[in-house]
């Protein structure tokens, strides 16, 4: 049976992208057919993993300018990894967002169930607001996860989220699970991380966490999967490799 998850707080710079490119690569490495979706109208994920010319972008095919398959890209370093990508400069989201959306709050929901129907696992990847398109996206997930880094404002945000999502969920009746958190960026030398992560657990989330590890911004820059990089012999710490497929193992469940 096919999964949906999406990686959100309503904050930026926490690793949103990076986690669910991430995850969406780990996930079509251990042989599931695996498609993300980028959510994003900035298109980071598109241009992190796909440096060809694209014709079509996810909001060409949420107001029915093409097929769903004709916008579906495969990412020819991973085997079963697909992406609906968005273009970023230029792209068309954001105005579809802001104009057309409102009109059509169950677009993703209707276009995430026929997905499906193709794939085994589905990550949405969404920009840092809470606006219509992200609400959209949220509630045609079966599952939320939040990322955070180890500060104390990611927690604030963590309970404004946690807030708006409890709304989101009663107004527009959506069953959607929130009970993972993925503390991002963490550094068992610095005590204000084993705090942060001490107080995640003290709520009532599973907890996981990500080391630093510069393998992540060193893949991005040239656009392939963290755990295909290597420079020198060398890639992701094996610390990073084993929290990543600890994840992988348990959200998809």
């Amino acid at each position: 049976m096919s999964k949906t998850i999406s990686f959100h707080l309503q904050k930026g710079g926490v690793g949103k992208t990076t986690i669910s490119g991430t995850l969406a690569s780990q996930s079509a490495l251990s042989g599931y057919s695996t498609l993300l979706v980028d959510v994003d109208p900035q298109g980071n994920a598109s241009s992190w993993f796909y440096d060809g010319e694209l014709q079509w972008e996810l909001s060409d095919v949420l107001q029915g300018k093409c097929f769903i398959q004709e916008a579906i890209v495969e990412i020819a370093t991973i085997p079963n990894l697909f992406m609906l990508p968005t273009f970023g400069i230029g792209g068309g989201l954001k105005q579809y967002a802001e104009t057309k959306i409102a009109d059509e709050p169950y677009v993703l929901q209707d276009l995430v169930k026929e997905l499906s129907q193709s794939f085994d696992r589905i990550i949405l990847d969404l920009s840092p607001g809470l606006g219509k398109l992200e609400r959209s996206a949220l509630i045609a997930s079966d599952e939320i996860i939040t990322p955070m880094t180890p500060e104390v404002f990611s927690l604030d945000g963590l309970e404004i989220f946690i807030d708006e999502l409890e709304k989101i969920k009663k107004n527009l009746r959506s069953p959607v699970k929130h009970d993972k958190i993925i503390i991002n960026s963490f550094d068992e030398r610095i005590r204000q991380h084993k705090d942060i992560f001490e107080a995640a657990l003290s709520g009532s989330f599973t907890v996981f966490k990500i080391p630093v590890d510069p393998v992540f911004r060193k893949s991005q820059e040239r656009n392939i999967a963290p755990q295909l990089y290597k420079m020198r012999g060398r890639g992701l710490k094996p610390v990073t490799i084993e929290a990543i497929k600890t994840i992988d193992s348990s959200i998809w469940r």
